[in-house]
């Protein structure tokens, strides 16, 4: 029986059926004349700039209007600038600003005299609510099916151990693309993920978590998408109140993490039955289970979004899912012990951990182009522009292959006697964070000048590292 209610719920949310509700496009953009940049978050809640929260109340039958504009506030003759308590639009939304009480509890404002439309409305019923919010006795009507004891969910920041040493020897200069940016690491070995200003070497905090985390990425410097090993979820966390607001779960374990910023959209692999999921990250739902031969790791995704590629880990066999044509699958071929695919030019670069070697296949006919001997243990690979990266972890050394000629230009020494792990990409910018699972520090990578420029110290060994602008929190 548990088993069918679980197959059950699993197609509800693969038929992207969907019970979040959504804020009205014309409402959204009276919202955004007053405040640009106003985070409308799929469960409902409205996050202005300064972190100021706004809780929408639904009418049961909304008025079609012309034109949105403010009925009535409390306190009264207000505009939507003044962040009154309550507003009252003309098709009967409202919007109810979260406050603290006396006690320092968060609330919202019940007036002795209750206007109908806050009287009648209700909250999003699959609102996260904010931790510790108190509704007031004459407004419970709003809450409908919400449980809010039950529906609190605790902050997820805990206190790291800190050396007691002199601050100054916690500084670190970055470059300057990295100032004000805020670093979330997995270590690999343990559950909380390290969280670490770019101007300092040692964790401020940590985020607890239940599992050891697996794979992470960031989703418009609002969200931390994160799976963890032994876990069958895919977590959403807030960055800006530091909460998994959404636990997406599937039928067996998710695995790899890709995200498509233009179609606002991530691609989560599950190798024991064989699929590849597409969430959609504007509500935060299981939207497609794409279907696949084997079990996926190594997902790569190209520039443009039309292809996704991945190698079967049981047989080395080697696929491309053409996402554009139907999600039509194409078998590229077997090769041995593959650590790392990348896309460039109509062209397939696969390296071999154990053959130290590149392999190189022309997309459209399948045949191999050329296969060239690189640096020991490949272990990781990264396209940018018409250059390739190639980290080879037993040489610390980043090898960049041309891929107009496919041939090795340069050889870029790291020199830090660790275990380089990882290149990751600093987005928007032609830099890579270099990372280490040994040595307790990061090297950037200029990809531009084919040279590294900064090395700094950090206390943390780096499996997965995620960067973000910092963001305001919520109070």
């Amino acid at each position: 029986m548990r088993k069918f209610i679980l197959l059950l719920l699993f197609l509800l949310v693969t038929t992207n059926i969907s019970f979040a509700a959504q804020v009205p496009a014309e409402l959204k953009n009276y919202v955004e004349t007053s405040f640009p940049k106003t985070d409308f978050r799929f469960d409902g809640v409205i996050i202005l700039p300064d972190s100021t929260l706004y809780l929408p109340l639904f009418p049961a039958k909304p008025i079609n209007v012309e034109k949105i504009e403010i009925k009535s506030t409390v306190p009264a003759n207000k505009k939507l600038s003044d962040k009154p308590d309550i507003v009252i639009f003309n098709n009967d939304y409202v919007l109810l600003k979260v406050i603290n009480d006396k006690n320092g509890k968060k609330t919202v404002l019940a007036p002795t005299n209750i206007p109908d439309e806050v009287r009648n409305g209700l909250l999003p019923q699959d609102m996260l609510v904010p931790s510790g919010l108190i509704i007031p006795e004459t407004l419970k009507g709003i809450i409908g099916n919400l449980d809010i004891t039950l529906a609190e969910n605790p902050n997820l920041r805990i206190e790291v151990p800190q050396n007691k040493v002199n601050k100054s020897t916690n500084i670190t200069t970055p470059i300057p693309q990295l100032k004000n940016k805020t670093f979330y690491i997995a270590t690999g070995y343990s559950k909380n993920i390290q969280v670490v200003n770019s101007e300092n070497k040692t964790p401020a905090y940590a985020l607890s978590q239940n599992h050891v985390p697996n794979c992470m990425k960031e989703y418009n410097n609002k969200f931390l998408l994160v799976t963890s090993f032994g876990s069958n979820s895919l977590d959403v966390i807030s960055l800006a109140d530091e909460k998994t607001i959404k636990e997406i779960m599937f039928t067996t374990k998710p695995d790899e993490i890709l995200i498509d910023n233009e179609k606002n959209i991530a691609y989560v692999s599950s190798p024991e039955d064989s699929s590849i999921y597409i969430v959609n990250l504007e509500t935060m739902t299981l939207s497609k289970q794409i279907k696949i031969n084997g079990m996926c790791e190594r997902l790569t995704l190209s520039d443009d979004g039309t292809k996704l590629f991945y190698v079967d880990k049981k047989t080395n066999e080697i696929w491309a899912i053409e996402l554009d044509n139907n999600y039509l699958l194409k078998d590229i071929g077997k090769f041995p012990n593959v650590s790392k695919i990348a896309f460039n030019n109509n062209k397939l670069y696969i390296t071999s951990r154990t053959k130290n070697h590149l392999a190189i296949i022309d997309y459209e006919t399948n045949g191999l182009i050329a296969e060239i001997g690189i640096t020991t243990k490949p272990i990781d690979m990264l396209a940018y522009e018409n250059n390739l990266f190639i980290l080879g972890a037993a040489d610390n050394v980043i090898q960049v292959v041309d891929t107009k000629t496919d041939e090795i230009t340069d050889s870029i020494y790291l020199n830090t006697n660790g275990f380089s792990t990882n290149l990751n990409l600093i987005d928007n910018t032609n830099f890579a964070i270099v990372s280490d699972s040994r040595a307790s520090i990061y090297c950037i990578l200029d990809m531009t000048k084919k040279q590294i420029i900064k090395t700094n110290p950090i206390e943390v060994p780096i499996r997965t590292i995620v960067v973000t602008d910092k963001v305001n929190k919520i109070k």
